[in-house]
């Protein structure tokens, strides 16, 4: 993707890197590091965030591949940039033991079937929803913010296997899910070996 970067990006980043040393990270986690740092402006998700390079290079490739992407709220759509995300919010309904949120997610399974990339920044509920579907996503950034739930559902996607981006603590929200999403779409492609060409 061609990208113009704006020389204020540019000097946020200078800036950043004077702060926090990330040149000994390999090149995706490195920049999805750097995107959530610098879209929050907190130092402290470089030692919160959980990554795997193998899984983001795989993730990396699907996107580029054209794999639909959705996204818990429309808040986390707006931040991804130069790309068609689906967001079944507006559609959903709260029920009894189903928020609007995890309904969400059924109705977004429902279009887009497996090998997606789901990006969820707001709702814990909504990420314990994808959990329980057979939704074999090629990646779930799963960075839901909030002091209830939170924490046990991103435990919960680390525990699960399935290939994520997540974090420790309650911290999270849908300006770092967006970051770590975009992170992946401005990488060059290809500018690593692809997963199947690597070497155990």
């Amino acid at each position: 993707m061609n990208r113009v970067v704006h020389p204020i990006e540019e000097e946020s980043y200078r800036r950043m890197r004077a702060r926090l040393d990330t040149s000994h990270l390999p090149p995706l986690t490195r920049a999805v590091v750097e995107r959530v740092v610098h879209s929050a402006a907190d130092l402290d998700y470089a030692g919160d965030l959980v990554l795997d390079e193998r899984t983001l290079q795989r993730g990396h490739a699907a996107l580029h591949a054209g794999a639909p992407v959705v996204v818990d709220v429309e808040m986390v759509a707006a931040g991804i940039t130069r790309r068609e995300t689906v967001c079944r919010l507006r559609d959903a309904r709260s029920g009894p033991g189903l928020t609007r949120s995890a309904h969400a997610v059924r109705l977004a399974y429902e279009q887009v079937g497996p090998g997606a990339l789901w990006v969820i920044g707001n709702a814990p509920t909504a990420l314990e929803e994808l959990l329980t579907l057979d939704a074999r996503p090629a990646l779930v950034i799963g960075l839901p913010v909030g002091f209830v739930g939170a924490v046990e559902s991103k435990a919960a996607l680390r525990a699960s296997g399935l290939p994520a981006v997540s974090n420790v603590s309650e911290k999270g929200g849908s300006a770092v899910a967006s970051a770590a999403l975009n992170a992946l779409l401005y990488y060059p492609v290809p500018s690593f070996p692809s997963p199947s060409e690597e070497t155990s």
